[in-house]
């Protein structure tokens, strides 16, 4: 589940900003909507950290991509709201409002499945990452300890 999460941040993280550009694109200009337009930056950079910082199966790093995917569930819960509130409204993109609100409850569910994956990494044994990197018993060891 861990290795779902990881690669569907790579994913969202690179489809939101680029999605979000073409829906609004002929808005670009107009500094009122901005705030719309750079969440999905913000988002994508988040994942695409917390998905940079888990590769190599380092999941001692897990926390950053739940913290991202913690965003994500966030934003997405008051995006797909707004939106399914507002389903007769003529969407900013070429896509019919129900369409966006399907495409963003889709999302939303699988942000949240998405984190729980990063959560579950998080929630690893004691020991667990001693047996994965044995190399880094000497840093938990205590050097005043004589016993």
């Amino acid at each position: 589940m861990f290795e779902f999460s990881r690669r569907l941040a790579w994913v969202f993280g690179c489809a939101l900003p680029v999605l979000e550009t073409v829906r609004r694109f002929h808005q670009l200009g107009d500094l009122r909507v901005w705030p719309f337009w750079l969440d999905d930056f913000i988002l994508g950079a988040a994942l695409l950290s917390g998905a940079l910082l888990t590769s190599r199966g380092r999941r001692e790093n897990a926390k950053f991509l739940a913290a991202a995917w913690g965003i994500a569930c966030g934003m997405a819960y008051g995006s797909f709201f707004a939106t399914f509130q507002h389903l007769e409204a003529p969407d900013p993109g070429p896509l019919p409002t129900a369409w966006v609100a399907t495409i963003k409850g889709v999302g939303s569910a699988l942000a949240v499945v998405a984190l729980i994956g990063a959560l579950r990494s998080c929630a690893n044994p004691p020991g667990e990452q001693l047996r994965l990197h044995p190399e880094r018993l000497e840093e938990e060891l205590d050097a005043s300890d004589d016993a």
